[in-house]
């Protein structure tokens, strides 16, 4: 089981491991939640979603300014 990975200039299938988590994916990036918004199939999701087998992850910098 693996699912896809969009992040910068990174496009890659990773394994899936079991009740993996799309918080757990930011962990592992050594990413926060509250600098980074994740879209799963397209869809903007929760850190608490699972990432299913052929999911599409794509993770979004944000970016703040003043």
């Amino acid at each position: 089981m693996e699912f896809h990975l969009r992040y910068k200039n990174i496009y890659e299938k990773r394994d899936l491991k079991e009740n993996y988590t799309v918080q757990n994916l930011l962990d592992d990036l050594g990413l926060s939640a509250q600098t980074t918004v994740a879209k799963q199939n397209g869809e903007l999701t929760i850190e608490e979603s699972v990432i299913e087998d052929g999911d599409e992850i794509n993770l979004v910098q944000i970016i703040y300014g003043g």
